[in-house]
């Protein structure tokens, strides 16, 4: 075999600090995972009478996207008290138990942590906006208006228009990367930073295992506030305003790291605490790798090479692979190929072939990646995108740019349990987002009779990574194959695993060379070929 290396071995990993490396870590949405209280909103305790279930499906970790008290403008993205849950979840001594249990199932805890900004209806941010002179004035990223009133920079916001709102009070602009109702934090200023950091030592005291930073690239911007330059280029849709600039001053500052590396050090000194960044933007690869560079700074970073891909393909992962080559004082790269943020991986690469069939290969794909990966809710049923009629949107980003993009409210829709409860055992009443019929098929109770189902399939490749040294925490290095069928390997020597994946259309004729025995596959039918969407992994005889 031709053997192409593109990462070095991760170094040898201590039971108890690096349990995070090469991880499993199931995301929960807890708004559409489990309602126990039958108002139709997933909650804390649904959450919990379902880890059980989490369990048995031999991940290593959950994480937990916000559960805070929030208005719900950006449903728990927009955070009003970092130090409560909001009553529509739930309690902390809720929260307490599901930490309780989770540990005693031998699950880790990770929760979001949301610092580039909170809500409006943040204590912080009334007392902020009420004049120049209070005590927290400068606690959010205020500026006057320029001579003829218009905003003080160029930058649009994520969600569409200026990322500057005029607040009658200060009679001043105020910056937002996100909606109106969530005004950007200063971090630049150090008062805000203890308050961060006080914030997170409290979820640490309360026992979570780590943290998620939200969005941390926009957590800090150019003081001077540059105006962002415009993409000349024209390449690529443009559903909004913010797709018309380079995002180099609203976000992205060079203080940045040092703020995290004041975060690494609180999780250090509470016992090893994983601390993991999301990323996105033209930037994110360098930003990844700086904002995980050396031991003082976070363990890992994902961003949206594979949640945004339109088209699965061996370039793709080639792509992936040489973003983190092993190098000296790199930090660990993690994976996910669907989240709360993004279509579902199976509706956005099927492109017509069987959708079982194609959930199958990426769940198998997704395991065999070099670094940590995130398997989102449902991916274990093989869920494709809910249909989600734009009456029923809740998406403010959907909403606005209907019916342009897909929007996240149909990778947000609740988890079907049972396939003749009601509501599908999510809810007794009718839940916040619809549950598609075709998820009701894909329920978990006639999966898990099924010996041949998608969740099934989850635990056995899930455990197959734990089992395989080289699995979980090898080397990758590409081997030659004939397209689209895309072969690596993983580990070295007796440890090292081979997979391959036909990525495209038409059946490839191809078999593991001799001294290859196969250990698990999908979608494989006749010796010696790979039809689309067949998978495996083979071990040395």
């Amino acid at each position: 075999m031709t053997v192409e290396i593109l990462s070095k071995p991760a170094p040898v990993a201590s039971v108890d600090r690096d349990w995070w490396r090469g991880a499993v870590i199931y995301q929960i949405y807890p708004r559409s995972f489990a309602d126990s209280n039958g108002d139709g909103v997933g909650d804390l305790p649904g959450v919990t009478a379902h880890l059980d279930y989490v369990a048995s499906l031999g991940v290593d970790a959950i994480w937990l996207s916000p559960f805070f008290t929030s208005p719900m403008r950006d449903f728990g993205y927009d955070v009003s008290d970092y130090q409560d849950v909001d009553p529509i979840f739930g309690t902390l001594a809720d929260f307490d138990r599901l930490v309780e249990k989770a540990h005693a199932l031998g699950l880790k805890v990770i929760i979001d942590q949301v610092f580039s900004h909170t809500s409006d209806e943040h204590a912080w941010f009334k007392e902020s906006r009420r004049d120049r002179t209070n005590p927290k004035a400068d606690w959010y990223v205020w500026a006057d208006a320029k001579p003829d009133g218009s905003p003080p920079s160029n930058w649009q916001s994520v969600f569409g228009g200026p990322s500057w709102t005029w607040d009658a009070r200060r009679r001043q602009y105020y910056l937002h990367n996100f909606l109106s109702a969530q005004p950007d934090l200063n971090v630049h200023n150090p008062q805000v930073q203890d308050a961060l950091v006080a914030t997170s030592r409290f979820w640490l005291e309360r026992g979570v295992d780590g943290f998620r930073f939200d969005a941390i690239n926009f957590a800090m911007h150019d003081q001077a506030l540059t105006d962002n330059p415009p993409i000349l280029s024209g390449e690529g849709k443009r559903n909004r305003p913010f797709d018309f600039q380079h995002h180099f001053h609203n976000q992205s500052h060079a203080d940045i790291p040092a703020f995290l590396s004041r975060l690494r050090a609180l999780g250090e000194a509470a016992g090893g605490r994983f601390m993991v960044a999301e990323v996105g933007g033209e930037q994110a690869e360098s930003e990844m790798k700086l904002y995980t560079h050396g031991d003082d700074r976070l363990h890992s970073a994902y961003g949206f090479l594979y949640l945004y891909a339109d088209t699965l393909s061996g370039e793709l992962f080639r792509q992936g692979a040489a973003m983190w080559p092993g190098g000296a004082g790199e930090g660990w790269p993690s994976w996910t190929f669907s989240n709360h943020d993004a279509p579902r991986a199976v509706s956005r690469w099927a492109q017509g072939r069987d959708l079982k069939a194609f959930a199958d290969m990426c769940l198998l794909l997704l395991v065999c990646l070099r670094g940590n990966v995130f398997i989102y809710q449902g991916e274990e049923l093989g869920l494709p995108q809910a249909e989600v009629p734009y009456e029923r949107l809740q998406d403010p980003e959907a909403i606005a740019n209907w019916p342009e993009t897909l929007g996240r409210d149909g990778a947000r829709t609740p988890l079907p349990w049972t396939a003749t409860g009601v509501q599908a055992g999510f809810s007794a009443v009718e839940p916040w987002l619809p549950i598609d019929p075709v998820h009701i098929e894909l329920a978990v109770d006639r999966q898990e009779r099924d010996p041949a189902s998608t969740l099934n399939l989850t635990r056995r490749v899930v455990a197959l990574r734990k089992q395989l040294p080289g699995l979980k925490a090898g080397a990758m290095a590409f081997v030659e194959a004939p397209a689209p069928l895309m072969a690596f390997t993983r580990g070295e020597g007796d440890d090292q695993v081979l997979c391959a994946f036909n990525l495209g259309f038409e059946t490839v004729d191809w078999a593991p060379p001799p001294g290859w025995r196969i250990l698990e596959s999908v979608n494989l039918e006749d010796a010696g070929r790979v039809p689309p969407t067949g998978g495996l992994i083979a071990v040395k005889t």
